[in-house]
């Protein structure tokens, strides 16, 4: 059997299997590549996510926290976690139509964060399967940068995992992802240097590596500007201090480029905010050239040579010619489900907009992943985090372009062993083609077993027909219908074993072995008549006499799931009377799930209810109440029965007791579901200047209170009227919470005015608020500049 190279093997086992995939490399072998390739050409619906704001950008995706609205807070196994906030109707639709989810930078993706994801997936999709039956692609180097987590929190989650890396899943390690290592390096060619580098990131430095090492330390290496040598840092504030400094140093004025945001877009910028520039001052590319020029790329370093009307003169030390640099834009991007196409789309939802450039005389070893350097200088005089070493040496693209401004010692150059491990048995476990073929076949069998298996068909009949205690409707037309299970049942178990029986006999594909399509083919003709003729043609003559709305709505609601479950089992039997095809099966199964749903939707158009005082509330809570029951796939008086949605509408109760009281609502209900509804109501009476009288109200946290509704987007004023406090009151508590890091600051206050008191405090070190608002002119808030200063010190500490 022919030997597939790794980004071959990589393709195909995404392409056309279900197994999981972990994708690594070391530094310089086409990851970033692979991905983009993937976005363009796999036909499977796919979401690309990434543990950081900036790693999202740079992959084209979201965050993962943003995606699967996952808290901060560690994810205990089986445990009573936070639970995310209520997904919409097209997250839901999206979550259940995704093939494949790819997750970037997989290396800083703590396990517990996997696991979180896992529980999203399995509520929405499959339940009994890990991630909810959904394909796992993850891109990125365990060498490299590893997962953030503090001692407290290592502390809850150390007696449910082994290790906080990502393989520590435990979702994950019930399907043995395939580990798939990219060899060829494109960034190194230097046989010595790539040999160096390995030894570095496998931790097997031999001493006279180490000694070819410390032969670029160069002590008090002070390079003249035009040599174009960036300094790597570990620490932020270290890489930033060189850059002012070096700033300084120039003669000329500075000039100050502002970006441009427009609507979402996180504070996780893909450059500076305000970038500030002079002649001659080094700056690095911090984007491709997107012309057909390709004048630029990501890394590269020049020099400022002038700025003519609002264009920035760049030109490289090699370069023949200047490269004339305008503002460029980068896109936020979330994913919808096209309802037409079935598609999944990305669609842009905020831009920014800034010069594609940074100061660039030193940047952080963490913000340089991804980035290849002709001269680098690295800055070893701090402790390096595991993978740091190797993430700054992997950067140079020769070993002569390299300088140390330390020795390096055999004790900085650490990897965590727990990584080396892991590596080293996947190393042992790496896949074959013939593996590849079996996981294809698998695949493949699993997913012609699933089109002939009625389980859930035979689950929603039993509902329906349980309700003949409760309603009268024709018992003939019940009793046809279950004859017609019976007989679907019998003849799919018999088929199953034949099934199984023919595919044992066979080496090939299943949609490549004729006498599998023909057998498929036979099959879908016969079932598709069964579930036309006995089941959906039979279910519509279904009608049940009574003139009890509820008893009719509970009626039809168990009826609508069954014909929902018909419509998409007959449009994949339909698909398997013609060619068979397993990637266009899955495709149909996706589509008539949505399709259905589009079917079923209610007219837009709302018809006053009368007698109801607050008619816009019934309507809130309605359609709260109806998302919550497409979310549970349950019905919806299961949630909210429409007496107590009436009685809640007119009674308005503004705390759990009150809602307790409601006729209908029981403990569990107000349990459950308590928290939101009364954040509704309360919502819709601040908004409306309802003032209710509660015998609790007392017991209400004024503080708590302000958090939760600024968190809803209710402003300071708005606020303060409906807790009867004062606006300064309300910022004052603002304020303690972005001391506490529960707000961040640029959510409450003017970024321009932040930026404006920022710059002050920074260069003064001033901290009288009226001398600050003195300075300012009298442009900012007192609240503002008490937030800066709360900021300034949560920050620091």
């Amino acid at each position: 059997m022919e030997q597939l190279n790794p980004l071959e093997l990589a393709t195909e086992f995404i392409h056309f299997t279900n197994k999981n995939v972990f994708l690594t490399g070391k530094a310089g072998t086409g990851k970033t590549t692979f991905l983009h390739n993937l976005k363009k050409n796999l036909l499977k619906r796919m979401v690309v996510v990434a543990p950081t704001g900036v790693a999202a950008i740079n992959a084209g995706g979201v965050t993962i926290h943003s995606f699967f609205q996952l808290p901060f807070t560690p994810y205990i196994p089986d445990g009573k976690n936070q639970r995310q906030t209520g997904f919409t109707k097209e997250r839901i639709n999206l979550i259940k139509s995704l093939d494949v989810l790819v997750i970037d930078e997989i290396s800083m993706v703590r396990a517990d964060v996997l696991d979180g994801i896992d529980e999203v997936l399995r509520k929405y999709k499959n339940r009994s399967l890990p991630f909810g039956g959904t394909q796992l692609v993850m891109i990125g180097d365990l060498h490299q940068l590893s997962p953030v987590i503090s001692d407290e929190e290592w502390e809850l989650l150390r007696p449910h995992y082994q290790t906080i890396y990502f393989f520590g899943s435990k979702a994950l390690q019930k399907t043995h992802p395939v580990r798939i290592e990219l060899t060829h390096i494109y960034r190194q060619s230097e046989p010595v240097f790539v040999e160096l580098l390995n030894q570095v990131r496998e931790n097997r430095l031999n001493r006279e590596s180490l000694d070819l090492l410390n032969q670029r330390y160069i002590p008090d290496f002070k390079p003249a500007d035009e040599e174009g040598y960036i300094t790597l840092s570990t620490h932020n504030a270290s890489a930033q201090k060189i850059n002012r400094t070096k700033l300084d140093e120039l003669q000329g004025s500075l000039k100050t480029f502002d970006a441009e945001i427009k609507d979402e877009f996180p504070n996780a910028y893909p450059t500076e905010l305000k970038l500030g520039l002079k002649i001659n001052a080094q700056v690095m590319f911090v984007k491709n050239d997107s012309s057909r020029d390709k004048l630029y790329f990501n890394g590269k370093i020049g020099k400022v040579t002038r700025i003519v009307d609002n264009i920035i003169y760049v030109k490289g030390k090699d370069d023949y010619a200047e490269i004339a640099v305008e503002p460029v834009e980068w896109t936020n991007v979330k994913y919808v489900l096209n309802e037409k196409t079935k598609e999944i789309e990305e669609q842009i939802i905020g831009t920014f907009t800034q010069y594609p450039l940074k100061l660039a005389w030193a940047i952080t070893i963490h913000k340089s992943q991804g980035l290849t350097f002709e001269k680098a200088i690295i800055d070893a005089n701090l402790s390096f985090a595991h993978g740091q070493v190797y993430v700054a040496l992997s950067r140079c693209k020769s070993l002569e372009g390299m300088v140390l401004s330390s020795p390096i010692s055999s004790r900085s150059v650490r990897t965590d062993g727990v990584v080396s491990a892991y590596s080293r048995q996947a190393e042992k476990d790496k896949p074959t083609a013939q593996q590849l073929l079996t996981e294809k076949i698998s695949f493949q069998e699993k997913v012609i077993k699933e089109l002939f298996t009625f389980n859930e068909l035979i689950y929603a009949y039993q509902s329906l027909k349980a309700l003949t205690t409760e309603i009268w409707f024709d018992a003939a037309v019940v009793q046809q219908m279950g004859q017609t299970m019976i007989e679907i049942q019998e003849v799919s178990e018999k088929f199953i074993r034949q099934l199984i029986t023919l595919f044992s006999k066979k080496t090939n594909l299943p949609e490549e072995e004729p006498a599998v399509i023909e057998r498929v083919q036979k099959a879908s003709t016969y079932f598709f008549d069964k579930l036309e003729t006995g089941l959906f043609l039979e279910s519509q003559k279904l009608e049940v006499k009574t003139d009890n709305q509820s008893i009719k709505k509970t009626f039809h609601e168990a009826l609508e799931k069954l014909q929902r479950l018909l419509f998409i089992k007959k449009k994949m039997l339909e698909s398997g009377m013609g060619n068979l095809q397993i990637n266009e099966l899955l495709k149909i199964k996706a589509n008539a799930d949505i399709e259905f749903k589009g079917m079923i939707q209610l007219p837009k158009g709302k018809e006053a209810v009368k007698g109801y005082t607050h008619q816009a509330l019934y309507y809130q809570l309605k359609e709260w109440r109806d998302n919550k029951a497409y979310e549970k796939d349950v019905m919806e008086f299961q949630i909210l029965a429409h007496k107590s949605l009436t009685d809640i509408t007119e009674q308005l109760p503004v705390t759990l007791e009150e809602l307790g009281k409601i006729k209908g609502i029981g403990k569990a209900k107000v349990k459950e579901f308590g928290e939101e509804i009364i954040t509704i109501i309360q919502e819709y009476c601040v908004k409306n200047e309802i003032v209710k009288e509660t015998a609790t109200a007392e017991k209400v946290n004024p503080k708590a209170e302000v958090l939760r509704y600024y968190r809803d987007g209710i402003n300071t004023e708005a606020i303060a009227t409906a807790l009867s406090l004062e606006v300064e009151t309300v910022e004052d508590y603002l304020i303690e919470y972005i001391g506490t890091g529960k707000l961040d600051i640029y959510d409450v206050f003017s970024r321009r005015n932040i930026t404006l008191i920022l710059e002050y405090v920074t260069e003064t070190n001033q901290r009288s608020l009226k001398k600050i608002q003195k300075a300012l002119g009298g442009t900012v808030t007192m609240a503002e500049i008490k937030g800066v200063l709360t900021h300034l010190e949560h920050t620091a500490a």
